[in-house]
């Protein structure tokens, strides 16, 4: 079972890494952030896109929100210009934090159900291994984001959790 701790933390290391992955991706071109590179959603954009698309779709599930338009399938186009995805990155990332530090114990208990338009059908799990799946699906695109900025020779900031910083030192991504 996870706690509103767990939460919490796993929210403040959404942000930490988010801010460290678009501050390394913003030292790229826009064309080396386009650029086809075999990933799942093919680029670096396309990839950071999709993950903001499945975050946002989680949290409305989680009752925050409006569910993004499209599917999986479109969720990698959902932003077509890089300084809007940087911008809805930032709101989504607020909002995460804003809804894990008010979230309760009782809203960690119990199944939510949905309708998954990948799998065309009506699925209910319990809230907290869904909780917990929104943030593994965050850490492995990240990883995959973070293998392809590497590869395009940008610099993203350490990823281990003992080492997160409490505050929010890049307020400018």
């Amino acid at each position: 079972m996870i706690t509103p701790e767990y939460v919490q933390m796993m929210a403040r290391y959404n942000d930490w890494q988010n801010r460290s992955i678009y501050t390394a991706a913003s030292s790229v071109t826009d064309a080396a952030r386009q650029l086809d590179r075999g990933a799942f959603f093919g680029s670096i954009h396309g990839t950071l896109s999709h993950l903001l698309w499945g975050d946002t779709i989680w949290m409305s599930r989680f009752g925050e929100g409006d569910a993004p338009e499209g599917g999986i399938p479109q969720s990698a186009g959902s932003f077509d210009d890089w300084a809007s995805l940087v911008a809805a990155r930032r709101l989504a990332d607020d909002r995460i934090l804003e809804w894990a530090a008010r979230v309760s114990e009782d809203e960690l208990r119990g199944d939510l159900s949905w309708y998954s338009g990948a799998m065309g059908r009506e699925f209910s799990k319990p809230r907290d291994m869904l909780i917990v799946h929104m943030f593994n699906h965050q850490t492995h695109h990240r990883g995959q984001v973070h293998a392809m900025l590497t590869a395009a020779g940008a610099k993203p900031d350490d990823t281990d959790i003992p080492f997160m910083k409490d505050n929010k030192e890049n307020d400018d991504v």
